[in-house]
């Protein structure tokens, strides 16, 4: 498998839940997976990270960690349960209620929102299922909203609404959530996604859990709002990284500016060095198709030349019919994508401390010597993180590190192979351990040339940057 700076992100579902299937998108570049908590029960996501953490222990895994992201469901607003699916014709007008009791006719539907009645008004848009069903709010009283039907369609159980340009009244984190995330927490997952972040406050509230709980799990806030696009900067700077969950954010703000908008978040980013991932509808024909559409390969590609850490697929890999074919369609475009540079977001990244700019120095040196690879050690792996934010151009981060929890969070940082080793402590030691196994790795190239960053230093080696050549 080729190296390639982009990390490929996989959504684990009936289709990819056994250990052979794991350990085929593994071998074809999977870095992560994502357990979806809209879908999945504590005990089938207590099965994969199972099988994951097998993967990640057998000796034969030569391709680095496969790391956890754990995604919340956040304050998802839901139709209600429907024995028979509803037909609705554009022109159809139908009752919306919140109450179970209020008398209305059979072609109400439930939602399962509190507010609803309160939050809109007539002329507002009610959208379902994703954007395949609209509705247009003509009147409403105190229990319910007489609507048009915009874009009809089959409408079945629990199917999921959204209120375009509306703040939903509800908390960031549900008690479905709490009970999720504590679950997670004892599971050792590696990354939380926080759903619907509206501002530094909701990632606030998550960390506080975290920090309590001893956790250090990293947060990955998904952006699928207006007011968390309006946010975005406090947002970048409060997270370990930033989602744009392309799903709701093209209902919620709008679909055509919805490229526009994932530059806006990505050049955020960029700018706050954080690890930033594209999600959503990336070879969505692939579910039931074995190659992806024109469209769809040029899609990854920008997402790519934006700079992003990963990509994410959902239901390609969940319930799709050709998951493995997925993962080697995004490997095979980011390794032609990426001979090519960045849109330049990086160019604007502030530097908080040396050693950012330490890490700056390491990729243009590396660069300008045409280096094989920069070394990292590291205990924390934010080494790694400030020399992947000035994204290397074609030029892997080889990381080292002896914590185990470090070591399958590098799985989502951009351009890092990542490697546990027993000790790091010794400056020569670990030099000499890394050199050891890039050799092994290489043996048929003679001469090969490293640049070193390491936070960690013997006495007689203080240098933050070194040129190696074995």
């Amino acid at each position: 498998m080729e190296f390639t700076r982009t990390k490929v992100i996989c959504t684990i579902g009936p289709a990819t839940n056994k250990l052979s299937t794991l350990r085929r998108l593994y071998n074809s570049g999977m870095n992560v997976v994502r357990i979806n908590m809209s879908h999945a029960t504590h005990k089938s996501a207590n099965s994969i990270i199972k099988n994951i953490n097998k993967i990640n222990q057998d000796p034969k895994s030569k391709y680095g960690p496969i790391g956890i992201l754990l995604d919340t469901q956040g304050p998802e607003i839901r139709t209600g349960d429907t024995e028979d699916t509803l037909d609705l014709k554009v022109g159809d007008e139908v009752t919306l209620t919140v109450r179970d009791q209020v008398d209305v006719e059979t072609s109400s539907i439930k939602i399962n929102y509190k507010d609803l009645i309160h939050s809109v008004n007539p002329g507002s848009k009610i959208t379902v299922d994703n954007g395949l069903i609209n509705f247009k709010v003509l009147s409403k009283d105190e229990e319910t909203l007489l609507c048009r039907v915009l874009d009809g369609g089959k409408l079945g159980s629990k199917r999921h609404v959204n209120l375009p340009g509306v703040r939903v009244n509800m908390p960031s984190i549900t008690s479905q959530d709490l009970n999720d995330i504590n679950f997670g927490i004892k599971s050792k997952v590696d990354f939380i996604a926080l759903s619907f972040v509206r501002d530094k406050e909701d990632l606030d509230k998550l960390q506080e859990i975290l920090n309590k709980n001893k956790s250090d799990a990293k947060i990955i806030a998904k952006i699928e709002n207006q007011e968390g696009l309006d946010n975005i900067d406090e947002i970048c700077k409060s997270s370990w990284g930033v989602m744009v969950a392309r799903g709701d954010l093209g209902i919620e703000t709008s679909l055509t500016d919805l490229p526009n908008i994932q530059r806006r978040i990505m050049y955020a980013c960029g700018k706050w060095g954080k690890r930033s991932i594209v999600a959503t509808h990336l070879l969505e024909s692939m579910i039931s198709n074995p190659t992806p559409t024109r469209a769809e390969a040029s899609d990854v590609a920008n997402a790519i030349y934006e700079g992003a850490d990963a990509i994410m697929l959902s239901g390609e890999t969940s319930i799709g019919k050709y998951p493995i074919e997925c993962v080697n369609f995004l490997k095979l475009i980011s390794v032609k994508t990426e001979k090519f540079n960045t849109l330049g977001y990086e160019k604007n990244l502030i530097s908080h401390s040396d050693w950012q700019h330490i890490g700056i120095s390491a990729k243009h040196l590396a660069e300008a010597t045409n280096a094989d690879g920069i070394i990292a050690i590291t205990r924390t792996g934010e080494t790694a993180n400030l020399v992947s934010n000035a994204k290397p151009n074609g030029i892997p981060i080889y990381t080292f590190t002896n914590n185990k929890s470090t070591y399958t969070k590098l799985s989502l940082i951009g351009s890092c192979k990542a490697y546990l080793v027993s000790r790091i402590n010794n400056h020569d030691k670990a030099l000499q351990k890394a050199l050891s196994i890039l050799r092994s790795e290489n043996p048929s190239k003679k001469t090969q040339k490293f640049i070193l960053v390491s936070g960690i230093f013997s006495e007689s080696h203080s240098e933050a940057i070194q040129i190696i050549n074995i």
